[in-house]
């Protein structure tokens, strides 16, 4: 089987932006007007969804939740499907989806990250159909870094083509900005030099090629051994080339990353990796681990290139990765690209 990538977004399209996670508080309308903004100035038609309310952890019922997100991923008139960001329990939607209806339909495109992993990652492993992570809607008014793409750059890509990106060498140091007093703030403040790191041992350079799949680690553990999360079958059916992982930790400390890490291994995740990338994180390491000692602890016997410090986790800036494109991964002295095709 192929991967089913949507087809690309073109001006007079419409993209829809529902919460499947968390909503959006009433102090931040500003810093999400701001965002439509940018997407409707691109040329596109935006549809907001009815479960949209930031004031708890969830925008609505988990049914509700599921059923809007359902409707736009099977609506012929939604080309993309972009939440504001992440959230926490995302997790109680998964079993509300009926994925054979979506996998069914015509693909759409659907970005995001952290908590919306729990909803993209299976919606490629179920179906073969391809997903972006790497930003959200909020993140949009954002420039974008040289050598990077945004999102609306992923979309817009026809089947069949080739992108490559390389690391800035830079990214930011300091936490969220203040979307409530400077809602249309377009500058990311990469105010901190920082290269790619390798874990596994090895000292060459390193030049592999799979296909993409990967999320937040706190999310995709609660997820492991579920068909939710089948990477083996998802290998055996679409990637014959084996695979490239990504991982990336929002917030948990460094002996809870160790565990989920271990956790995924233990059941399947990593059995098809040619290499892992992990991204670069603000989590906290422990009295007697760091996150990096956490990844190798769990990762380290898989005998497979393990690069750390990637853009690809909570940390900005942030490389659009398309799960399930075919991906080759350079690595080497003066060089860090990550080249997708769409194939």
């Amino acid at each position: 089987m192929t991967i089913r990538y949507p087809r690309p977004l073109r001006p007079g399209d419409r993209v829809a932006v529902t919460s499947p996670s968390s909503g959006v508080p009433e102090r931040l309308r500003g810093r999400f007007d701001a965002a439509v903004r940018v997407v409707e100035d691109r040329g596109y038609e935006v549809v907001v969804g009815a479960c949209m309310d930031g004031s708890r952890h969830v925008s609505a019922p988990a049914g509700e939740r599921a059923a809007e997100f359902e409707a736009f991923l099977t609506d012929p008139g939604i080309r993309a499907v972009v939440p504001p960001w992440g959230g926490e329990t995302a997790i109680d939607v998964v079993p509300l989806i009926d994925w054979e209806k979506v996998a069914a339909a015509e693909p759409t495109w659907v970005v995001g990250y952290s908590d919306i992993t729990t909803l993209i990652t299976p919606l490629t492993l179920l179906s073969g159909t391809a997903t972006v992570h790497g930003s959200n809607l909020m993140d949009t008014p954002y420039r974008t870094p040289d050598g990077l793409l945004s999102w609306l750059d992923v979309v817009e890509s026809e089947t069949g083509s080739r992108f490559t990106q390389s690391s800035p060498g830079r990214y930011r140091s300091a936490g969220w900005d203040d979307w409530t007093g400077k809602p249309g703030n377009d500058d990311l403040g990469l105010d901190t030099d920082g290269r790619w790191t390798r874990l596994d041992g090895g000292t060459g350079d390193v030049d592999v090629t799979g296909r993409l799949v990967g999320g937040c680690v706190e999310t995709l553990a609660n997820l492991a051994g579920s068909r939710y999360l089948d990477v083996r079958a998802f290998a055996r059916d679409h990637a014959p080339e084996g695979l490239v992982v990504y991982v990336e930790a929002c917030e948990d400390n460094a002996f809870t990353i160790c565990r989920n890490l271990h956790g995924l291994r233990i059941n399947g995740f990593f059995d098809h990796a040619n290499a892992v990338l992990v991204g670069r994180t603000s989590a906290p390491d422990d009295a007697t681990m760091t996150q990096h000692e956490a990844v190798v602890d769990a990762l380290g016997m898989l005998g497979v290139p393990i690069v750390a410090d990637v853009e690809c986790g909570h940390v900005s800036p942030r490389m659009p990765f398309v799960n399930g494109a075919l991906t080759r991964v350079v690595h080497m002295s003066g060089r860090s690209d990550v080249i997708q095709s769409l194939v």
